[in-house]
């Protein structure tokens, strides 16, 4: 794993437990020890490995410490090194910049960059049939 700088976390990371381990030992864990404590989905998948695209990801994110990394790779599991760090993730139209925080360990960059927004409807607008002219009032 590479060296992750711990003196600007609040503290409230520093008092983050998983499973009994703190941040600091999840960090400094080697990977199959990790793997051990992953939920069964993620252990299954970090055991067949990453793929090249997800490999390449991680050697950005291990080269250039400070800056925003933009990616495509949706599928990633969130791994301990990636705490603190924030990174744009692509949801189809535009790059969602999220701030990795332990919470959201062994879980997918996908969850945190929403493909499609929620509907809001309104009232009719123009070219509307007649009858939609008349919405029941609650």
């Amino acid at each position: 794993m590479s060296h992750v700088d711990t003196s600007k976390w609040p503290s409230a990371w520093k008092r983050f437990m998983y499973r009994g381990y703190t941040l600091e030992e999840l960090i400094k864990m080697p990977f199959d020890k990790l793997i051990e404590i992953a939920p069964s989905r993620i252990r299954r998948s970090l055991k067949r490995g990453f793929t090249p695209e997800q490999r390449k990801f991680l050697e950005k994110l291990r080269k250039y410490p400070k800056k925003v990394i933009r990616t495509h790779v949706r599928d990633m599991i969130i791994i301990p090194e990636m705490i603190g760090r924030k990174i744009a993730i692509h949801n189809g139209l535009e790059f969602v910049t999220v701030r990795i925080t332990p919470p959201m360990l062994f879980h997918y960059l996908g969850e945190f960059a929403p493909t499609n927004k929620p509907v809001q409807h309104s009232s009719p607008g123009k070219g509307a049939t007649r009858a939609s002219k008349f919405v029941a009032k609650k």
